[in-house]
């Protein structure tokens, strides 16, 4: 009998078939005291001791959680990024960690178009409007006809662009990874990071966590932008400086921001809220009804091919049977 620890938050909350799926496969899934909630590395401490196998979400897997794991043989993400994870401890213990890839590429797209149209008609200041009583026309702007940029063409970028398509938008693309074949398919054009930048009328990130995309846009490439910009990010709150964005939006170096995720969740005195051009929420990207079985389905199966003793479809650290085999 197997033990499955679920973390994260959403797992299972709007559709029961991940969770009968392992129930059906004889699985138990153990008693978290704490679920509803992103844990903390000493919470997670106390739970992972007697876990086989995990599905999380946002919770941060250090190295010192991993170690305490002494069962685990899979980390299964309830989603795609996996930046909250030591990868590299997992690996050497010869945990297997997956995720879903794809699972939520049209609920983050259709989020990030939503904040572009939400942010270019002021619908923030608005609604503001309306709440304190009055009633009068607020003046925003039109993505139709624009130049949109896109940093970062993986999956969900390339939803975005094809949404984007429909409003007759130029777009123009920064990836330094993504295969020419891809971009002459999709129709855009590939540029350099500063063209993009004091090209476009609204710039959407899509960038993973990493250690050379933290802060990647500063105050340096916030400057190459149009004062009638907008910056939209669904992707991860560490890429964008938000002392350098606070900065631009006060100084009216851009025109305004939306931002699905911070640096910081939930934040704590984070100036950027306080703003009318600025459009924060709860990092929702991810989270529709769609999304959620697919993104739970996914991350079920992952354990249950790992604990009957198969690879896994949506592996991430494969070199993990090279330190089995040495095992």
């Amino acid at each position: 009998m197997f033990n499955v620890l679920v973390t994260s938050r959403m797992f299972g909350k709007l559709n029961p078939e991940p969770i009968k799926l392992l129930f059906d496969k004889g699985f138990d899934i153990l008693d978290n005291p704490f679920h509803g909630k992103t844990h903390s590395e000493n919470e997670l401490l106390g739970l992972v001791q007697k876990a086989d196998a995990a599905i999380c979400g946002d919770d941060y897997f250090s190295k010192r959680v991993i170690k305490k794991a002494k069962n685990l043989k899979i980390l299964s993400k309830y989603g795609v990024g996996v930046d909250r994870i030591n990868i590299e401890a997992a690996t050497k213990q010869g945990i297997v960690i997956a995720n879903a890839p794809g699972s939520n590429k049209h609920a983050v797209a259709d989020l990030a178009f939503t904040l572009m149209l939400s942010v270019a008609r002021k619908l923030r200041e608005a609604e503001n409007v309306v709440q304190n009583g009055g009633w009068r026309v607020v003046i925003g702007r039109e993505l139709y006809n624009k130049t949109l940029g896109i940093i970062g063409f993986g999956e969900i970028g390339r939803e975005v662009a094809k949404r984007a398509k429909g409003f007759n938008v130029k777009i123009v693309v920064y990836d330094p990874y993504v295969e020419a074949t891809v971009v002459k398919d999709m129709g855009v054009e590939l540029v350099g990071i500063d063209k993009l930048l004091s090209q476009s009328d609204f710039v959407s990130l899509h960038l993973p966590s990493l250690p050379a995309t933290k802060k990647f846009i500063d105050k340096h490439k916030l400057s190459l932008m149009k004062e009638t910009a907008y910056l939209i990010n669904t992707a991860r709150g560490d890429i964008v400086d938000e002392e350098a964005l606070l900065d631009a939006l006060l100084d009216k170096k851009i025109s305004g921001a939306a931002l699905d995720t911070l640096a910081i969740e939930p934040p704590i005195n984070n100036n950027l809220n306080e703003l009318n051009n600025v459009i924060v929420t709860p990092h929702i990207g991810a989270h529709t009804y769609e999304a959620n079985y697919i993104m739970g389905m996914m991350a079920a199966q992952n354990v249950v091919d790992v604990l009957e003793g198969r690879k896994p479809k949506y592996i991430v650290n494969q070199e993990v049977y090279k330190y089995e085999n040495m095992g």
